[in-house]
């Protein structure tokens, strides 16, 4: 019977998502504002019947509330105060487990 290979239990792979995620919102900072602010709608519901859904405006938002404009933020879409802080915690817990993953592989490598 052939082995079955699982790329998702690489140890390579792991590090590169998790070097991922830790460096995500430095990346997402260093994107300059103007550019985000410029762009066109991806939200279908907006695209096809003219009206803004209650996610329309959340990139723009999380965006400039990154950059410390949070009154842009707020008129952007207001739900940014609960989805901020959310992505915020989510973030954190992937950090903590990130660090968690390289102490075990240490102390399993002596």
């Amino acid at each position: 019977m052939p082995k079955e290979i699982n790329w998702l239990k690489s140890k390579r792979l792991k590090q590169i998502v998790y070097f991922g995620i830790l460096f995500f919102p430095i990346t997402i900072y260093l994107v300059p504002f103007t550019w985000i602010e410029h762009q066109h709608s991806v939200c279908l519901y907006k695209n096809f019947t003219g009206h803004e859904c209650f996610g329309c405006g959340m990139t723009r938002a999380i965006f400039s509330a990154l950059h410390f404009q949070f009154i842009i933020a707020f008129n952007y879409n207001k739900l940014f105060v609960v989805v901020l802080p959310l992505l915020i915690y989510v973030w954190i817990m992937k950090v903590i487990k990130y660090f968690h993953y390289i102490g075990c592989n240490k102390i399993n490598s002596i």
